[in-house]
């Protein structure tokens, strides 16, 4: 497996900035958020920015693997609100294609506590995914619907639920187990059951309880509200997740691709060490995780 940095753990570097860090921790590969007015970040539609970062990519050679948009309008009621949001995502493929990425970060639209006409929304969702899932195969692109809070795939089950409802082969599950432990949702074991062989792209960070038996709520997508949060981020090794054991079951699975480690430093800087440091611990952890697991194959 390679590892990749995310630049939601670069907040104040550029993403050309960014990608040198990543290259100084050991790493092999970058995912880069795609939103304006984020410093780590390619705006939307801004070709000369892209140009720059995928020339910073190629001076480093680390490649820029995927985009993370924050897009949230493809369930929209509100048809033209609806075709934007999908406008915005067909935007992150066509970058993603200048770039030679080849996944996009898919937030299965909006929904918190209290929003109405679930049915209706799933639907325009699910008719976003398949108006762009043949756009994005032609890219060479695949559309990776995160396990999120904030969204309509806040569990395991959900984001299986809608890949498989899409019924596309450029639409997968991009796997997150720190988020379906925060949310009290599916444990590893349970979420493999369920969206197992649907897995495109996994991230990959980890945390400690401040109260484990708290209830969960967002209402936010993007990031926990700090009066909402009951976890605190920390260095991947150093938390609760049991990444071992999520590399063995991945491998099981057959998936031998990237991990992403997505480094929450842009939202909660006062629990982690610098990026410097804290990449080059994390991608030292799951080094040496890999390690292991390859001796212990080895072994049978």
């Amino acid at each position: 497996m390679r590892l990749a940095g995310h630049t939601l753990g670069t907040p104040n570097h550029t993403v050309p900035q960014a990608i040198k860090l990543f290259r100084a921790a050991g790493l092999d590969a970058a995912e880069v958020i795609y939103q304006d007015g984020y410093t780590s970040g390619l705006p939307q539609g801004d070709r000369r920015a892209a140009k720059e970062a995928l020339r910073a990519a190629e001076d480093e050679g680390l490649p820029i693997i995927g985009l993370t948009p924050y897009t949230t309008a493809i369930n929209a009621l509100d048809e033209n609100e609806w075709r934007d949001g999908v406008d915005e995502f067909r935007g992150a493929i066509e970058t993603a294609h200048l770039l030679g990425a080849d996944r996009v970060r898919v937030y299965a639209g909006s929904w918190h506590p209290g929003d109405g006409d679930h049915a209706r929304r799933w639907v325009r969702l699910r008719e976003a995914l398949q108006t762009l899932a043949p756009e994005a195969e032609q890219a060479g692109v695949r559309l990776c619907v995160e396990n999120h809070f904030g969204t309509m795939t806040q569990t395991a089950a959900e984001t299986a639920a809608l890949v498989r409802e899409v019924a596309h082969p450029a639409v997968r599950v991009l796997y997150d187990q720190a988020n379906l432990t925060f949310t009290h949702d599916e444990t590893f074991e349970q979420a493999f059951d369920v969206q197992g062989e649907l897995i495109g792209h996994v991230h990959v960070k980890d945390l400690v309880f401040t109260d484990s038996s708290a209830a969960f709520r967002a209402t936010e997508t993007a990031r926990v509200n700090a009066s909402e949060r009951s976890v605190r981020s920390k260095v991947i090794g150093s938390g609760v997740l049991p990444w071992p054991e999520i590399l063995a079951a991945l491998l099981r699975q057959g998936y031998d691709d990237l991990l992403s480690i997505e480094y929450e430093y842009r939202w909660h800087p006062q629990d982690l060490p610098n990026p410097e440091d804290g990449f080059r611990e994390s991608a030292a952890a799951l080094r040496g995780m890999l390690s292991d697991l390859t001796e212990v194959q080895e072994a049978r």
